[in-house]
């Protein structure tokens, strides 16, 4: 039985320096991209137990499974709602809104990406929305490369705005006990402040030399969108079904529903939606197809991450690194908010954001005694949520959104070099997050 408190030394260690360490490799191994991250992270947690760091009772407590239920749940959710094709539909409806103008496309696409990502997670988002995109941009024969390039941008801005649109947001909503209300009450105004900016700099880059002939542009306006809806019972339920989920959100504090709830609640009573009339056979095959269709990889990464931060914070690493930055900034709290800003932004873009974020909430959790108690940390949670996903931006690396763009182009034949990306990406990048330093400077400090 691995005793409640750690030992004063662990293989001639103290718990601090080797957790530490414990951390630090778990890390550079996810980052080296060597093993899959899933199994890194699994392995640290678990010798984080087995070393003693943690007691097994205190490595469950650390998972936070309100975050693992919203994420499985909006996973099946999005599984399902797929299946009717409206993602393709609103793809081609927005194309030809704007008479199938390549820099009218290019505009469209990235606002139906960003709205899209706000509701549900970004990775679906681009895997549906791109394939569209690239029939788009053969059709009217023009390069795809700008197009993906805003979607990457998009996807991201747009998932900030919410609390379940990007994994970042979903960990400190679950982990802080922020609302759906309360992102989009923070978040949202500079969000639409910052996809309009992306918008004009798309333009300006791209947008403003692209041109298609009359003969290509009606070939374009000929797609019938309906045609993409392949299940309208399927896309009335799911419709439906969503709706409801994200009134549930905005109602989750007065009817004291966690997010979690919400979200395994509306993917069963999707599933059992989808399910009604079919023989036992078929509920099985559907089910099963549902199942596999949910990223475990993702959600075994965050459980074995959230052992490994338990670990740390119990040797006291994170109490030690709170007290290091209040000192460094002078305990000034505009000051400690913008360095976490901008901490969060460039580390972001170059190391996965949620090992980074998940680090984070616990340290700055232990700043509340200097800050005037939990309520007082509000803005930090605003500065690390905005430097953490707009950071990812930066580099193809930076979020998994990025990296699956890249993939679709590179299978496609259209090349997607890490350079490239970054020389436009990384400039764009701090733009925005300049942009939420100066509204964060205005509405909180």
């Amino acid at each position: 039985m691995i005793p409640a408190t750690a030992p004063a030394e662990i293989l001639g260690m103290s718990p601090l320096w080797l957790a530490t360490l414990l951390m630090i490799a778990t890390y550079g191994v996810i980052i080296s991209e060597r093993l899959n991250r899933s199994i890194v992270a699994l392995l640290g947690a678990m010798l984080m137990i087995m070393l003693g760091l943690l007691t097994q009772e205190q490595a469950v407590a650390g998972i936070d499974f309100n975050t693992i239920g919203l994420l499985v749940g909006m996973m099946i959710i999005v599984s399902i709602t797929r299946k009717c094709g409206v993602f393709e539909y609103l793809a081609i409806w927005s194309a030809k809104l704007v008479r199938a103008s390549p820099a009218g496309i290019l505009a469209m696409l990235a606002v139906v990406t960003a709205v899209v990502s706000a509701f549900l997670d970004n990775v679906t988002t681009v895997l549906l929305v791109v394939p569209v995109t690239l029939i788009i941009t053969e059709a009217l024969k023009v390069n795809p490369y700008p197009f993906l390039f805003s979607q990457i941008l998009a996807s991201n801005i747009g998932g900030t705005a919410t609390l379940i649109g990007d994994p970042p947001n979903i960990l400190i909503g679950g982990q802080v006990g922020l609302s759906f209300n309360d992102f989009v009450y923070h978040l949202t105004p500079v969000i639409v402040v910052v996809l309009a900016v992306h918008i004009v700099s798309m333009h300006l880059i791209w947008g403003r030399k692209m041109l298609s002939s009359a003969e290509l542009r009606a070939r374009v306006m000929a797609f019938n969108e309906r045609d993409a809806i392949t299940d309208a019972r399927l896309l009335k339920l799911a419709g439906a079904v969503l709706a409801l989920v994200i009134v549930l959100f905005v109602l989750a504090r007065p009817l004291g529903l966690d997010s979690g709830t919400i979200g395994m609640a509306g993917a069963a009573l999707l599933m059992m939606l989808d399910n009604l009339g079919k023989s036992a056979e078929e509920q099985s095959e559907s089910v099963v197809k549902v199942f596999n269709e949910v990223e475990w990889i993702t959600i075994f990464f965050f459980i074995g991450l959230f052992i490994v931060i338990a670990g740390v914070e119990h040797a006291g690493l994170l109490r030690l690194l709170a007290d290091q930055l209040l000192a460094a900034t002078g305990g000034d709290f505009a000051t400690t908010g913008f360095s976490i800003l901008w901490a969060s932004a460039v580390l972001s873009a170059i190391v996965d954001n949620i090992p980074f974020v998940a680090t984070m909430i616990p340290l700055i959790k232990s700043m509340a005694p200097a800050f005037g108690g939990a309520e007082g940390l509000l803005p930090l949670w605003w500065c690390l949520s905005l430097g953490a996903c707009l950071g990812g931006n930066g580099t193809l690396i930076g979020a998994s959104a990025n990296l699956t763009v890249a993939g679709i182009a590179e299978r496609n034949g259209i090349p997607f070099r890490f350079g490239t990306y970054t020389r436009v990406a990384f400039p764009l990048m701090l733009v925005h997050v300049a942009i939420c330093h100066v509204y964060l400077w205005w509405r909180y400090f």
